[in-house]
């Protein structure tokens, strides 16, 4: 549905050149759920807002549902308005001196060929009946609630039946509960209607639980792609594996090599990780494993507690062992306290080992 070709962008400054986007390419597949990742200044939103058309591209194409709306080797180019996209902004972008229903309404009225009256009613009556908002047609949009302008701001989106939906960080000004209870109604939403959706984020729990794809961003690239769960259990990188969540690394060296199975000498120990087939006997390797998949066994590395702080549905700790400090994650009802000596087990179906 939507194609992404060697896709460039550089910003131009009095400060010199700034290259946000080098030559990515994608592809999304009809009702797909497909997330781009990664810190600020990435170049995930200046992706998003190329296919919406509000940037111009220095190089590469973009088509959507098989229609070319950008070729830069070819001369085209599709103003926004006839991409035939709804978009959700971060700041949601709603009129305050209009209704709710005259928000949705908005680009229906303005759509050509024009529409008749009752059509109009029609659709926005289904657009808001969608997010629970009927019944609220006629509430001024500033006084919604956060989570109501929100939904607001996806039944103008979605109202004109667009082929894709773009979503900019459209939960990033909601709270902490609200954020939580909106992903799931916009995951639904989006499969209740089947519409592709590309999204836009920086937080990795997003992501993880709305995405059926998802692409991790770094300077402009896509450094790796796949489902969530994929990437989450086998990062590419050190990158990918501490932005996704948190991570404990370990530098170490190859001994041996067998069945996809590494003995590596570190810091605190040998260890037997996970490795693919680039890596040899000799290289040097950082093991990375994940804070709830490090346990406290009657057998293992000796360490002693630093930290124990309380988080409502665990208990996170920092534990030192040799050099190295461990992050691991327990059930709230674990007995530990600061300056116990404990012995950490790191099983190695969780433990991957990656170039450094």
């Amino acid at each position: 549905m939507i194609s992404i070709r060697d896709l460039a962008l550089t910003y131009r400054t009095a400060e010199g050149q700034h290259p946000a986007v080098r030559g990515v390419s994608l592809e999304i597949e009809p009702g797909a759920f497909y997330t781009l990742l990664g810190p600020s200044g990435c170049g995930k939103t200046t992706i998003l807002r190329c296919v919406a058309g509000l940037e111009h591209p220095d190089a590469g194409e973009i088509a959507i549902g098989g229609e070319t709306v950008f070729s830069a080797a070819r001369g085209i180019w599709i103003p926004p308005h006839q991409r035939n996209i709804g978009m959700v902004f971060q700041s949601y972008a709603i009129w305050p001196h209009m209704t709710v229903y005259e928000n949705v309404a908005f680009p229906l009225r303005h759509k050509r060929p024009r529409l008749p009256r009752a059509e109009i009613r029609e659709r926005v009556a289904k657009a808001l009946l969608l997010v629970h908002l009927d019944g609220l047609e006629e509430r001024p949009a500033p006084y919604l609630s956060g989570g109501q302008q929100q939904r607001l701001a996806l039944a103008r989106a979605l109202v004109g039946e667009p082929r894709v939906l773009l979503l900019d960080e459209p939960l990033s000004n909601l709270d902490a509960k609200l954020r939580e209870e909106m992903r799931l109604e916009i995951r639904q939403v989006v499969d209740r209607l089947g519409v592709t959706t590309l999204f836009v984020t920086h937080e990795q729990i997003e992501a993880l639980t709305m995405s059926d794809v998802m692409a991790v961003m770094r300077d402009g690239v896509i450094v790796q792609e796949g489902a969530p769960a994929e990437i989450y259990a086998r990062p590419n990188g050190a990158f990918v594996a501490d932005f996704i969540g948190r991570t404990n690394f370990l530098h170490g060296r190859v001994l041996a090599v067998a069945g996809g199975l590494a003995s590596i000498e570190t810091a605190i120990g040998p260890l037997s990780a996970r490795v693919d087939d680039a890596i040899g006997v000799g290289d040097e390797v950082t093991v990375a494993v994940r804070p709830e998949n490090v346990a406290i066994a009657e057998e293992g590395f000796p360490g002693t507690v630093e930290t124990v702080v309380y988080v409502g549905n665990l208990l996170e700790c920092l534990v030192t062992v040799g050099s190295e400090r461990i992050r691991l994650q327990l059930h709230p009802s674990a007995a530990l306290a600061r300056g116990a000596a404990v012995r950490l087990h790191f099983p190695t179906e969780h433990l991957l080992a990656m170039r450094r």
